[in-house]
Order: C-alpha cells, then structure tokens, then sequence
C-alpha cells in the first residue's frame, strides 16, 4: 500500500444520516442556479427556486465543503497565480484553526474521483418536500441528475441558520467553494481536482487522506514570500 492509500485510512468522524441532509440543503441552496421556465413547465418544479445540475457537480463541490484542507489548498493555488492577498488570507483562517482536523469528512476514492451515496441524505430532503431531483436523459441511459431546491427548502435554510448560528459555518463555506469553483461545471472540478497528487493517487475504494500538513507548510513558504516581496516593494 502507497503512502497516500495509508494516509487516507485516519480516524476522521463520519457523518449521520441527518448532519449531511443540512449539509447538503445548505450546499444546493448556496450553489444553485436560476430555474428556467422549462424547468418551471415541470409541474413538479412550479415552485423551485434553484437547481445544481448534474451529480457530479454537486459531488465535486461537497468535496471541498468536506475537506477544507483541500479547499485552503486550493485557495493558496489561486493566490499563486492571481497574488490575490484575500486568497492568501482565507488560506490563512482555515489553516491557523484546527478547522482542518475538527471539519474534515473524508470521501472515498471512486472511479470518476470523489464520492460519497447521497441517497440518504437526498431521501430526507425529498420526503421533506424541501428538494426534487429529475433524471434527465432516456429509460436505458440516465445523463444527468439535477437537484432543485423548493421555496420550502430556501425557508428550512433560512430557518435552520437563525436558530442554529453553529451552521452559518457551512454557509460561509459554501460562497467560498461556489467563489472557488468559478462557475466551473461538474467536469471541469474533477479535473481540477485531479491535478492534486494526493486525492489522485490515492486507491480506489479507500477514503482519500488529509493534505493539511503538507497545505500548512506551503501557507508558511508563501507567507514568507509575501512578507519579503513587501520588504522589497517598500526598499525601492
């Protein structure tokens, strides 16, 4: 066994059934798009108020929403390339708190990447009335799967964070994932996910291990960096 497969093999806690239907229902409402009035002719969607379309989309973006020493270094890969200071200082607020060890949910290493059932979680939001999905595509071929938030949904979200203020956690998270992403499509995060060495070359079927040590030693390189590009910048 490599070293990432042994490293994805840690104690980190997994979620219950209920943790990740509001983990999931804050996820779709802050990542969802307008519906379109085709969506709306769907007399099953009269009442939706926003859609992530496809699975793996969604998947993609629970992934970072999982694992926030992946989304801290992904942060510091964009401030790399931008020299955006609030990239670096985001960075900086993740991997300063213990939120990488205390926040993270490993996924398992599946054949198209991360992945973890929604089944369960999407069953309590379906049988809410909170969220619908629809299989687009034919009988024998399903394309896609999108998820559509209902205006119960948007109302259980705004109800759940002003009694519980613990889950404006996950709200912040998911506009910096959503900011992250980019608008980029399921495919497009797969890839980019795919381009950091330990989530891709971890084994299929085992949970993908933490970066957060290897993250927090980058953050200190690039602070560093900042910090004498600063002194440079004012000596001239």
């Amino acid at each position: 066994m490599n070293h990432v497969a042994a490293a994805s093999q840690d104690d980190a806690p997994v979620t219950s059934r209920e943790q990740d239907a509001v983990r999931i229902l804050l996820l779709i409402n802050g990542a969802s798009e307008t519906p379109t009035g085709a969506d709306l002719a769907d007399p099953g969607l009269t009442d939706a108020v926003g859609v992530v379309r496809t699975q793996v989309r969604l998947q993609k973006l629970d992934f970072w929403l999982r694992n926030p020493d992946y989304l801290a270094d992904e942060l510091l890969t964009d401030y790399e390339s931008s020299q955006e200071p609030g990239l670096l200082r985001w960075a900086g607020r993740i991997l300063d708190s213990e939120e990488p060890e205390v926040r993270r949910y490993p996924m398992l290493r599946h054949h198209f990447g991360a992945y973890e059932p929604l089944d369960d979680a999407l069953a309590v939001l379906r049988s809410a009335g909170l969220v619908v999905r629809r299989r687009r595509g034919t009988v024998n071929r399903v394309r896609q799967h999108d998820y559509y938030l209902l205006d119960a949904g948007r109302q259980v979200v705004h109800d759940i964070v002003s009694a519980a203020p613990e889950f404006r956690y996950y709200v912040d998270r998911v506009a910096l994932v959503i900011a992250l992403a980019d608008g980029l499509g399921g495919s497009d995060l797969k890839a980019r996910q795919y381009l950091q060495r330990e989530y891709a070359e971890t084994a299929r079927g085992t949970r993908i291990g933490s970066v957060s040590t290897q993250a927090r030693e980058r953050l200190d390189r690039l602070r560093a960096q900042a910090e004498m590009n600063s002194v440079e910048a004012g000596e001239s």
